[in-house]
C-alpha cells in the first residue's frame, strides 16, 4: 500500500541520516488546523543581572485556535516571555537566551503599557502610523471602510476617529479596542497580548473574553483575572521559581483553566499525603533503630570484662546496628519529597479592630465630582458603617479612582487608623528606600523579625528583603502595601484595585484575607470573583450619581 511504501521511505531517509549524521527536517500537513502556527524547543531564559534563571527548557508548539495563558506569581518572567516569543531582541539587553523559535506566522504584540507619547496623537494618526517617530502614511487611508468596519464590529463609536480626539482623552477599554483593531488590520496569526485585562471595566472585560474564545486564530496572553482565564484558555503555561527562588520550573497543560488549577491542587495533596504518611513511617523506624542503638551501647558500657564472648556478640550486634543506619541514611533520600510550591502564601490580618459594627465613619453628599475642570459625576450620596465592605464600579473614566481619592482625603483626617493602596503604587512607596526600611518603624530586632516573617510568608526571598523597592514588580510592590497595612493595624483600608496586579494564584488567598478582615474596606474593583467574595456592598458609579446595584 501507499501507506507502508511511505514508511519504508521514512526508515531508510532515518537510517541514512543516522549514518550522515546530519539534521533531517520532515513536515506532514495534515489538516489545516493541525498546522504549527510557533514551535519552541529547549528555551532558555536567564536574567543578566543575577543569573536568576526565569524559564528553563521549554518546549511548545502553538496550535491554530491555542488560546494559551501564561500564569505565575510576579516578576516570574512572564512578560519577558511573550516579549521573547515575538521578538528576542527586546529582551537581549538583560537576559540571555538559548534554545530555538521557529515561527513563519505573523505576530502581533500589545504590549503592557502603550507608548505614552501616543496620547497627544490624534487617535486616526495611530492607524496612520508604524510608530509615533514615523510620518504619516497617507496610503492608509485606503484602510479607512476597513477601520470603521472593525469599529462596528468591536462596538466602538467611530465618532473618536471623525471627531479628532487624543489618544489621552480614550478610557481604558477603548485604548485596549483600538489596538486590536490596528493588528487585525494588519493580519497577524497570532496575537500576542500582556495583561490587557488589567485596566478594563467589568462590561469590556466581558467584551474581551467573547474576543478571545471567538477568535479563530491562535492568542498568547497574561491575565490576573481569574474569570477570564476559567472562561477562556484551552493550554497553560505556568512559570514558577521554587527552592527559594533558586530553581525554574515550567509545567505546561493542555487543559482549561479551572481543570489545570485542579490536578494541580489534587497532584500535589496526592504527593504531599504520601511524602508525609513516608516521613511518619521512617520516624518510626528511627525511633524503633534509636532504643536498639542505645540499649546495645549501655550493655556495652556496662558488660563485665569478665564476659569476653559477650562482648564480642555485642561488637558484631552494634556493627549490624550502624549498618542499619547506613541503611535507614539511603533510604531517607529516596523517601518521597513534599512538592515545593511559590503560591502558599500565609498572611493575615492578626489584630482586632474594635470599632462597632453600627458606627457611621463616613457620611457625605457630594453636588460634583470634579477633574480638572471637567464634571465627572454629581449627586453622590455615601454612608458607611464601620465594618462595611464597599467595592465601587463603573465604566473607565467616570471617576472612581478620583472619588475614591476624595474618599481617602476627607478619612484621613479623622482619628482613625487609615491604610491606602492607590492604583500607582508609588504614591505611597518610597522606591529608593529598603524594603525591609520601609515597613519596619524601628531597628528593634523583634520588628525586623516580624517583617522579614511577614515577607517571608509572602514569598519574598531575602535578596529582595534587603534589595530596593524600585527593582520589585507590581505584583510584589502590591504585596508590600498589604503587608505596611497589616503591620500598622489599619482600622479602614481604601483600595484602588487591590487585586489587579497580583497572580491568579496569589489571589484567592489575597480574597480570602480581606474577605475576613473585621475592619471597614472601601475599594474599586472590576475583578468579579473579588466583588463576589470580598464585598457587602456594591455602588456603581455614573455621571448621574452612585447607586447600589447587586451583581
Amino acid at each position: 500500500t501507499v501507506g507502508f511504501r511511505l514508511a519504508q521511505v521514512l526508515v531508510k531517509l532515518f537510517l541514512h541520516q543516522v549514518r550522515n549524521n546530519f539534521e533531517l527536517v520532515l513536515t506532514f500537513q495534515i489538516r489545516k488546523d493541525d498546522v504549527f502556527m510557533m514551535e519552541i524547543n529547549n528555551l532558555k531564559i536567564t536574567k543578566k543581572i543575577n543569573d536568576r534563571v526565569l524559564v528553563d527548557n521549554l518546549n511548545l508548539v502553538v496550535h491554530k485556535n491555542d488560546k494559551i495563558a501564561i500564569i505565575g506569581e510576579e516578576g516570574n518572567g512572564k512578560s519577558t516571555l511573550l516579549k521573547c516569543f515575538y521578538n528576542v531582541n527586546l529582551i537581549n539587553d538583560y537576559c540571555n537566551i538559548s534554545g530555538t523559535i521557529k515561527c513563519n506566522e505573523k505576530l502581533g504584540y500589545l504590549e503592557q503599557t502603550l507608548d505614552e507619547r501616543w496620547n497627544n496623537e490624534e487617535v486616526i494618526n495611530y492607524f496612520l502610523k508604524d510608530s509615533v517617530e514615523s510620518e504619516i502614511d497617507y496610503s492608509k487611508y485606503n484602510e479607512i471602510d476597513n477601520i470603521y468596519s472593525l469599529f462596528s464590529e468591536l462596538n466602538i463609536s467611530r465618532e473618536i476617529i471623525d471627531s479628532n480626539r487624543l489618544f489621552s482623552t480614550l478610557s481604558g477599554g477603548e485604548k485596549v479596542k483600538i489596538q486590536l483593531i490596528k493588528l487585525l488590520l494588519n493580519k497577524v496569526d497570532i496575537l500576542l497580548l500582556d495583561e490587557q485585562s488589567n485596566d478594563l471595566d467589568l462590561e469590556t472585560l466581558q467584551w474581551l473574553e467573547t474576543f478571545i474564545s471567538n477568535y479563530n486564530k491562535a492568542i498568547i496572553f497574561i491575565s490576573h483575572d481569574e474569570t477570564l482565564l476559567e472562561n477562556t484558555c484551552n493550554t497553560v503555561i505556568h512559570l514558577e521559581q521554587i527552592m527559594k527562588k533558586t530553581e525554574a520550573r515550567i509545567t505546561i497543560k493542555r487543559l482549561d483553566y479551572n481543570s489545570y488549577i485542579n490536578e494541580r491542587f489534587n497532584l500535589i495533596e496526592r504527593q504531599n499525603n504520601i511524602a508525609n504518611k513516608e516521613k511518619e513511617q521512617f520516624n518510626e523506624k528511627m525511633d524503633k533503630w534509636r532504643q536498639i542503638y542505645q540499649r546495645v551501647d549501655h550493655e556495652q558500657a556496662t558488660i563485665s570484662r569478665q564476659d569476653p564472648h559477650g562482648g564480642q556478640l555485642l561488637k558484631k550486634k552494634m556493627h549490624s546496628v550502624k549498618a542499619m543506619e547506613k541503611k535507614l541514611v539511603k533510604e531517607k533520600e529516596s523517601l518521597t519529597k513534599t512538592v515545593d510550591t511559590e503560591d502558599c502564601i500565609n498572611i493575615s490580618f492578626n489584630y482586632n479592630v474594635l470599632l462597632p459594627k453600627s458606627k457611621v465613619i463616613y457620611n457625605e453628599t457630594l453636588n460634583k465630582l470634579m477633574v480638572s475642570n471637567k464634571l465627572l459625576s454629581k449627586n453622590i450620596k455615601l454612608t458607611i458603617k464601620a465594618q462595611d465592605h464597599i467595592v465601587i464600579v463603573g465604566k473607565n473614566g467616570v471617576g472612581k479612582t478620583t472619588y475614591l481619592k476624595h474618599i481617602y482625603n476627607n478619612l484621613k483626617n479623622s482619628n482613625l487608623k487609615i491604610g491606602y493602596m492607590p492604583q500607582n503604587y508609588d504614591e505611597r512607596l518610597e522606591c529608593n528606600k529598603n524594603v525591609l526600611d520601609y515597613i519596619c518603624n524601628s531597628k528593634d530586632k523583634d520588628n525586623i523579625t516580624l517583617a522579614m516573617t511577614f515577607l517571608g510568608s509572602l514569598k519574598f526571598s531575602e535578596e529582595e528583603m534587603y534589595g530596593k523597592i524600585s527593582e520589585l514588580s507590581g505584583g510584589q510592590k502590591a504585596k508590600l502595601l498589604l503587608i505596611k497595612l497589616i503591620l500598622d493595624k489599619c482600622e479602614v483600608l481604601v483600595l484602588d484595585e487591590p487585586t489587579r496586579n497580583l497572580s491568579p494564584l496569589s489571589n484567592p488567598v489575597i480574597r480570602k484575607i480581606l474577605s475576613n478582615y473585621k475592619g471597614c474596606i472601601i475599594s474599586i474593583s472590576h475583578d468579579r470573583k473579588y466583588i463576589k467574595e470580598v464585598s457587602t456592598n456594591i455602588y456603581e458609579l455614573s455621571k448621574d450619581g452612585l447607586k447600589e446595584i447587586f451583581l
